[in-house]
């Protein structure tokens, strides 16, 4: 059985269950959210040793080819691009179609006591830490491991000799990794049922359904905008790609895990997974592309952001959005988006509680408007998020010649 339809199996069954099982009391709504959280503790397992070994190896390779720049490049450059795009689709969405006002509850007027604040100089403290090693034990925060394997195998290449029995034995378990990494997505396939139990719970749970429903429909005409009219009509051009729909197809698994658990980390090996099997990328680039796309490639985030921003704005004021707020939205959703790199959940509504907050003063709280979809406007952000890296991934992997396309009944 395809990977897709299992994990298929496991939400629909978790649909079922949502409505047959109750979960109105707080036991339950307890034991819902430890099972939830164990299952991401078990999706997530394996996700740093594979990546620390596996980046080791892959720019080892990287380099010895003499690829390594022009891997980063294109990457990169796919990120900011593609964060560009979808910032500006939120933007032009957002003032376009008039959401319906949300109506501006008490709380939403008065000023939040406690607010998370954006911390930059942590950010970069954690990024060399006094030892190497405290980057393996970063649960959240990818791109300290990212560094510290990234100079470990770049470095490599200097002393050959020396290093190639350790490349060995780094490429061997990452191989080994990567099998357990295999099995744990196929397990993943059962967690799905308490994955889409918990979205089906939080959906039902949010208030005023009919005030939001356009929000979420606008969401998600967006993303079909993007994933099967942009991205399939560049990789088309850039890439000479015949059949774009097959990047879809291998995205179907990813978009199962990213849209209903909302978390980036918790995606990012099933993603690598299917990228590698299904469309054929050559290890060397999908340990390097993926991971840049998880921690740096949150374009997804700052669309939804724009649009929320937007609507909140409308329904504080009746006012049309001027052009230099309507760029200033654009501008700190798309320069927000990257400072998101340890909030692989929950980032996105972070990131417009800190748009409010920077607006002006009798703003600070205008997020709680939106508070109670948090959880699906999260999963829509790592929709996005996973569809640009699935393409971006491909892209890359295309022009640095990384790739064996794969028949498409080979497909997992």
């Amino acid at each position: 059985m395809k990977l897709w339809l299992k994990y298929l199996l496991g939400i629909i069954i978790g649909l079922i269950a949502a409505f047959l099982l109750p979960v109105n009391s707080t036991q339950g709504s307890e034991v819902l959210d430890f099972i939830l959280e164990i299952v991401i503790r078990f999706g997530r397992y394996m996700l740093l040793p594979l990546l620390f070994f596996s980046i080791i190896c892959a720019c080892y390779r990287l380099r010895e080819d003499k690829k390594i720049l022009k891997t980063g490049l294109w990457t990169f450059s796919v990120i900011i691009i593609s964060s560009l795009m979808l910032v500006a689709l939120g933007l032009a969405s957002g003032l376009m179609v008039k959401l319906p006002r949300i109506p501006i509850s008490p709380i939403a007027v008065g000023k939040n006591a406690e607010i998370d604040t954006l911390d930059i100089k942590n950010l970069i403290r954690a990024l060399f830490p006094y030892s190497g090693f405290e980057a393996l034990i970063q649960g959240a925060y990818l791109l300290p491991v990212f560094i510290f394997a990234g100079l470990a195998g770049a470095g490599a290449v200097n002393e050959k000799n020396f290093a190639r029995p350790a490349i060995t034995l780094f490429d061997s378990l990452s191989r080994l990794c990567y099998h357990i990494m295999s099995f744990f997505t196929e397990v993943l396939s059962v967690g799905m049922i308490a994955i889409m139990f918990k979205w089906t719970v939080d959906f039902i749970a949010v208030q005023d359904l009919k005030v939001f429903l356009p929000l979420f429909i606008l969401l998600v005409a967006d993303f079909v905008i993007m994933a099967f009219i942009v991205y399939p009509l560049l990789t088309s051009i850039i890439c000479h790609e015949r059949h774009p729909w097959r990047i879809l197809y291998a995205s179907i698994c990813p978009l199962f895990v990213a849209f209903f658990s909302g978390d980036t980390n918790l995606t990012l090996p099933v993603s690598m997974r299917h990228s590698h099997e299904s469309l054929g990328i050559h290890r060397r680039s999908n340990a390097v592309t993926h991971p840049l796309f998880a921690i740096f490639g949150r374009g997804g985030a700052a669309l939804v952001v724009t649009v929320c921003f937007i609507q909140i704005l409308r329904s504080y004021s009746r006012g049309d959005i001027n052009t230099e707020t309507a760029f200033w939205i654009a501008g700190f959703a798309f320069l927000i988006s990257f400072a998101l790199a340890d909030r692989p959940s929950g980032g996105p509504f972070f990131a417009l509680t800190l748009m409010c907050m920077a607006y002006g003063p009798n703003f600070e709280a205008g997020y709680h408007l939106l508070k109670g979809t948090a959880p699906i406007l999260c999963a829509f952000a790592a929709g996005f998020d996973t569809i640009s890296a699935m393409f971006g991934t491909y892209i890359v992997a295309v022009k640095t010649k990384n790739i064996q396309p794969q028949e498409l009944k080979k497909y997992i």
